[in-house]
């Protein structure tokens, strides 16, 4: 049983991870919270799909159609469709119609369906026609910027343009950080304070909440499918 993720960084302000993934003998898998919203594009016995995908609030199960390839565009926190309100999309993805191995719609147009190597030619396009939107403030706020308004417009802006607070995004990004260090082996201890958790039960509570995983199954690549990159087979 396996689900093979490999993960890129692009150097596009708008993009945060291009990603390809293909199951074999794989049904369904854990679905473990993220922070992004992407776009999807899949295929199984010749058939095409695409579709928005939401930014996930805590750790859940998805079916996997056995045998699909799978290719995904997660944007940078702080962007949105223009289609649909990013709070909207949090937990929930949203289906694009007319899908073909050549094209998709999206926004009322028909654009190419892009391959791994130009994932970012196609943000270029969707950014200067407007489907994709971004907030600067929030852009700003993660490189760590300052910006001279009160918090609770910072906070205002960040829920709208991302659907979750900053403490969630926080949180989340923290979790998935962990088990990434876990899984490489690194101890426990180190993880705690690496991450910044108060002791192990919050690491543990944190990991069952976003990732769907004990320490334990991190370290041993166990508990199944799961849609994250840890660089290890999973085992049942």
């Amino acid at each position: 049983m396996t689900l093979k993720f490999e993960n890129r960084a692009s150097d596009s302000p708008w993009v945060d991870t291009v990603w390809t993934c293909t199951s074999e003998r794989v049904t369904e898998m854990t679905s473990v919270a993220t922070v992004c919203w992407g776009l999807v594009f899949w295929e199984v016995e010749g058939t095409a799909y695409a579709a928005i995908s939401g930014p996930e609030s805590r750790a859940g199960t998805a079916p996997v159609p056995e045998g699909a390839t799978f290719f995904g565009i997660e944007f940078a926190v702080g962007t949105w469709p223009r289609v649909v309100p990013a709070p909207a999309l949090v937990d929930r993805g949203v289906g694009l119609p007319d899908a073909t191995r050549r094209t998709f719609r999206l926004d009322g147009i028909r654009w190419e369906t892009p391959g791994p190597d130009d994932a970012e030619a196609l943000v270029d396009r969707l950014v200067r026609a407007g489907a994709v939107l971004r907030d600067p403030l929030v852009a700003e706020v993660r490189r760590g910027g300052r910006p001279v308004v009160s918090g609770r417009t910072v906070e205002r802006r960040f829920r709208a343009a991302t659907g979750l607070t900053r403490g969630a995004v926080r949180q989340i990004e923290r979790a998935r950080g962990a088990s990434a260090l876990l899984a490489a082996g690194t101890p426990v201890t180190d993880v705690v304070s690496k991450a910044e958790y108060f002791d192990e039960p919050h690491l543990a509570r944190a990991l069952r909440r976003y990732v769907g995983r004990t320490v334990r199954q991190l370290r041993e690549g166990a508990g199944g499918a799961i849609a994250l990159d840890l660089d290890q087979p999973t085992t049942s």
